[in-house]
């Protein structure tokens, strides 16, 4: 049987350290196909960009935002996934415009 507080804990202290990381960050915008805007935070990690931290905001003006600290909720959560800015449709942000969405 899978031990999902077991992989939950895992997965906090993997963003934990990767978030605690003096890693180069990375801040990127998508806009997804029902006018919502997608703002995310990546770190590279073993040759992968991975999202430590991600905020929605939704066509309807409700912003949602995932990190280690709330990883999921009956909206969405933090993704799993890495990303590739040369291939998934992301556009490259200031540090500052993602901080400015991510303490709104």
């Amino acid at each position: 049987m899978v031990d999902l507080e077991r992989i939950r804990a895992e997965t906090v202290a993997y963003i934990r350290a990767l978030d605690e990381s003096a890693a180069l960050r990375n801040h990127f915008r998508h806009v997804d196909e029902e006018g919502g805007l997608w703002y995310i935070e990546a770190v590279p990690d073993r040759g992968e960009l991975v999202v430590i931290k991600q905020a929605e905001l939704t066509s309807a003006g409700q912003l949602h935002r995932y990190s280690l600290e709330h990883l999921e909720d009956e909206h969405g959560g933090l993704t799993d996934q890495a990303i590739e800015p040369e291939k998934d449709p992301l556009g490259a942000i200031p540090a500052e415009e993602f901080q400015r969405v991510w303490t709104w």
